[in-house]
């Protein structure tokens, strides 16, 4: 009875063992018989918003008087903003930021003895967000004339935004898509096969950098906001089975 009970459990084993085995090949063979493709979707475009920032600042002794002057540089601002057709609506001027300055003296081991308050210095931003790209560009390397006007102006570089992004994207994941598919057709061809189902899709990250530029991609995606003309990018990933 002993004996017989053995058999039936090697039996049992062999079976088992065969079936993993099947299973295993058959498995290997699946991962053998697929191909791996990625598609490219690439497109230009010009930015159609534009944002640029600048500040202007007060200094004085008297907390009223900087105020006072301030002021009326904010209304030199605007008013030479709207005589260069800028829309009052698309003028942002920021909260005013208070600062106290001093001058420290030291002695001749760097310790601080004493501090002179020298006077307040107030500073305020202004914000142009506009759809009229070219003429916000154009005005923004024209700031040196505030400065003329003895406003004291600090310009930052403007930034360059595209509202239609979204549509873009799916444009872009549609010509990935149909560039990684044929390029699938071509090796199933090339090889004598042919392309199976679909088994996986994934997509990359999206890049946008400026046209013509050197600049490198980044594994978490690109966002170039500083140049007006500029390239879009994504990658798709398919893989199907091949028989």
């Amino acid at each position: 009875m002993k004996e017989h009970l053995n058999s039936i459990i090697i039996a049992l084993a062999i079976v088992i063992t065969a079936l993993v085995f099947a299973n295993a090949v058959k498995n290997r063979n699946q991962s053998y018989n697929s191909i791996s493709v990625t598609g490219l979707g690439s497109k230009d475009f010009v930015s159609d918003l534009i944002v640029w920032n600048g500040s202007f600042i007060k200094k004085s002794m008297n907390l009223k008087e900087a105020y006072s002057e301030l002021g009326k540089d904010r209304d030199r601002i605007k008013s030479y903003l709207i005589s260069k057709e800028v829309k009052a609506e698309n003028i942002v001027f920021s909260a005013i930021a208070i600062n106290k300055e001093f001058d420290n003296e030291f002695d001749n081991f760097g310790n601080r003895i004493k501090s002179i308050f020298t006077g307040y210095q107030l500073v305020q931003n202004i914000q142009i967000e506009s759809n009229e790209v070219d003429k916000i560009e154009n005005i923004s390397r024209q700031a040196s004339e505030l400065i003329n006007s003895g406003v004291e102006f600090y310009s930052n570089d403007p930034q360059y935004h595209y509202t239609k992004l979204a549509e873009l994207k799916i444009e872009m994941i549609a010509e990935a898509t149909k560039d990684a598919n044929l390029r699938a057709k071509k090796i199933a061809d090339n090889a004598g096969g042919d392309l199976g189902r679909l088994k996986n899709a994934s997509m990359g990250v999206f890049q946008i950098i400026a046209q013509n530029s050197s600049e490198e991609y980044s594994w978490g995606g690109s966002f170039n906001t500083t140049s007006k003309r500029k390239t879009a990018t994504i990658t798709v990933k398919l893989d199907y089975e091949s028989d």
